[in-house]
């Protein structure tokens, strides 16, 4: 979505750039710190039902499309990772590392794949939030089910997460899309 607005401003590919990786860089840190607000708040069990990491992503794979969104994805839970270890309570754990940098890897690019569809049409958002969700979960509970046999999690502790999970997942489905609809009238506006 991003891009196309740009692109109508003529704005310099290296002003694009510059942007991208700003917002890119703002998103990362927001999925490092909406974490540490809601374990905070309500413990490690309003992380499961909130994933909070997730809306982040969301918002980057409609706003940025889905090369930048795919960086935010894939370093969001890495860089979690990094700044939580530093104080003995890593987040997301080492062994689901690996499966969230690629589930959110997943959410990214598939709402990626609709950035260029929500700019010229902010509802554009819900489809791809909802598709998002669903190819990124199906591809965690896939990936842990290959590799069960070598991981301390079965495919039956991921799916009781994932159902744990739905409260975060339809407030999300909601919450991205509007905040990217909002985002759009306002730049919308100001380009008229």
């Amino acid at each position: 979505m991003l891009d196309a607005v740009l692109t109508q401003r003529s704005v310099t590919a290296q002003k694009r750039i510059t942007l991208h990786a700003v917002l890119s860089v703002g998103l990362i840190a927001l999925a490092v710190i909406l974490p540490q607000i809601v374990h905070l708040a309500l413990g490690q069990p309003g992380g499961v039902q909130l994933l909070p990491m997730y809306l982040p992503v969301l918002l980057g794979g409609c706003l940025l499309g889905r090369k930048w969104a795919l960086a935010v994805g894939v370093l969001s839970p890495v860089v979690s990772f990094a700044i939580t270890s530093l104080t003995g309570n890593p987040m997301p754990a080492l062994a689901r590392l690996p499966f969230m940098a690629v589930e959110l890897a997943v959410f990214a690019v598939i709402a990626g794949l609709f950035s260029r569809k929500i700019a010229q049409n902010g509802l554009w958002a819900f489809p791809a939030v909802i598709c998002a969700q669903l190819t990124g979960r199906a591809v965690f509970l896939g990936s842990v089910a290959v590799c069960q046999s070598f991981v301390p999690f079965t495919t039956e502790m991921i799916w009781s997460q994932i159902v744990a999970g739905w409260q975060g997942l339809l407030l999300q489905a909601i919450l991205v899309p509007l905040l990217i609809i909002a985002l759009c009238a306002v730049l919308v506006k100001r380009h008229e």
